[in-house]
């Protein structure tokens, strides 16, 4: 019993010592007028995320390896032209969309998860992720603002530990969704929209605001804010920011800013057709 009561009194003593002892690390005070925007698609995530997502839900048998066949093309076409065109992203979006029509929101979400977790997570560039939790460390919340749906950008964002996310929001019926778009598109000016509202309720200052995108899409947003970054830039955004003398980072290495965003096929069939895409397109915009 002695020897019990000793061990606990000796436990007791070296708790208080250590407690005495401990130093509590500086917290950053809140700064609720600043935040940070992020671009997800090549500014957060080495290719599309949407891609991604799709991917992940062919090899679950929720749609054919022809409709991802057909999406792979799609985003092989404007990526290899260099140029994200507003028009050719939506019918991309539409298409994905579509894929999940029918479903049930939670059950997509429980799939958002899953995927990001098996192909995503190792997609994400340290260099950006590092930025943003430099602005959570200085007390400031950190948004994704991107095209994709908006239940995959809020996982995306649940996963980096994020304040959330601005996307493309998808019509539901009784939580299931039905294929159609509420409202437009998240991209190029719609995005700066959403920030404007957001800012008006949240209570934000844009001018103490920072934001970071990959492409001149994105420069109604980038404009917005008091600090704009080019993260990954394609060549337009890059002059752009040298004449206005943004920031640039460049996260990319051994492969060319045009190609970078190109997505991973699924399979032999699909990357036979997207480098015959890419080849075609090639050809015809060089002798256009």
């Amino acid at each position: 019993m002695r020897r019990l009561l000793r061990r606990r009194s000796e436990a007791q003593k070296a708790g208080e010592v250590a407690a005495a002892a401990a130093v509590a690390m500086p917290m950053a005070e809140p700064d609720p007028v600043a935040a940070a925007f992020f671009d997800v698609d090549n500014t957060m995530m080495r290719g599309a995320s949407i891609y991604h997502f799709a991917r992940g839900l062919a090899s679950r048998g929720l749609f054919t390896t022809k409709d991802l066949f057909r999406f792979a093309v799609g985003q092989v076409a404007f990526r290899v032209r260099g140029d994200e065109n507003p028009e050719h992203i939506a019918e991309a979006r539409e298409t994905a969309l579509a894929f999940v029509a029918g479903n049930k929101v939670e059950e997509i979400v429980r799939l958002g998860e899953e995927i990001y977790d098996e192909v995503m997570a190792d997609r994400i560039w340290a260099g950006t992720r590092a930025l943003a939790q430099a602005h959570l460390d200085a007390g400031q919340r950190v948004w994704l603002v991107t095209a994709t749906p908006v239940e995959l950008a809020r996982v995306i964002a649940q996963r980096l530990g994020l304040t959330g996310a601005l996307g493309t929001v998808a019509e539901t019926e009784n939580g299931v969704y039905t294929g159609r778009l509420v409202g437009d598109l998240l991209h190029g000016p719609a995005k700066a929209e959403a920030v404007r509202a957001l800012a008006r309720r949240e209570g934000l200052d844009l001018t103490r605001c920072s934001a970071y995108s990959d492409s001149a899409n994105d420069l109604p947003l980038l404009s917005l804010v008091g600090r704009a970054t080019a993260i990954n830039p394609d060549s337009e955004l890059r002059d752009y920011a040298r004449e206005h003398n943004w920031e640039i980072k460049d996260f990319r290495t051994g492969r060319k800013a045009t190609m970078i965003g190109l997505p991973i096929a699924a399979g032999a069939g699909a990357v036979a057709g997207g480098v015959a895409a890419a080849i075609a397109l090639r050809r015809h915009y060089r002798s256009g």
